[in-house]
């Protein structure tokens, strides 16, 4: 049976905002860490508010690990000259769940399409290296279902594996919900719902 892919690379906070110049127009770019297509609206909207001068604040997103979801706005600059490359980076430096912006203050100097295009992406990858990149585990969750009498070997068994806790409910009944890898999850869940007495599952 193949592992699960379970490790990605994501950023952990707002990246120091880059300044990048060509032919007096200044391209202002930064990276930031989302959750969700909601987040990238007041990010945005904060970015016009700072820079009113600017005439185009472009940006492109990407969420989620195995299909992911992704956006490239060029914001009023002509067709994928400017989110398309951005979102390059994005690909490039193998990142997600992140927004990259560029907010453009335009310089006099018209820089043609392939201008915008080398230096949209030029400020998005000068951006993400000066983001910190972190490797993430994605976790998969299990519940498990039992009576006191077994609580000594389940725990036992939580502790060998290294699985942490998420909750705990010890009533008449126990249960308890662990968290574990994703590569690792077949063969933990496997473990626990051979055991007598316990009654594990899959949490959606």
């Amino acid at each position: 049976m193949e592992k699960k892919e379970d490790v990605y690379r994501a950023v952990t906070k707002t990246s120091p905002e880059i300044l990048y110049k060509d032919r007096k127009s200044k391209f202002y770019a930064q990276v930031h860490p989302i959750s969700s297509e909601d987040d990238v609206k007041p990010i945005v909207e904060e970015l016009r508010k700072k820079y009113h001068t600017a005439n185009h604040v472009c940006y492109a997103w990407q969420l989620g690990t195995e299909n992911p979801m992704y956006r490239a706005n060029d914001d009023g600059e002509p067709n994928n000259s400017a989110g398309m490359p951005i979102y390059g980076q994005i690909q490039s430096f193998d990142v997600t769940n992140v927004l990259i912006t560029v907010t453009r203050i335009f310089g006099g100097t018209k820089l043609g399409v392939g201008g915008l295009i080398q230096a949209y992406k030029t400020a998005a990858q000068l951006a993400l290296e000066s983001a910190k990149i972190v490797k993430k585990t994605i976790k998969a969750q299990l519940s498990l279902q039992f009576e006191y009498p077994v609580m000594d070997i389940v725990m036992r068994t939580i502790k060998q594996k290294n699985l942490d806790i998420v909750s705990q409910k010890m009533e008449l009944d126990c249960e308890l919900v662990i968290s574990v890898r994703l590569s690792e999850s077949e063969e933990v869940f496997q473990l626990f719902d051979e055991m007598h007495g316990v009654d594990a599952a899959m949490v959606e």
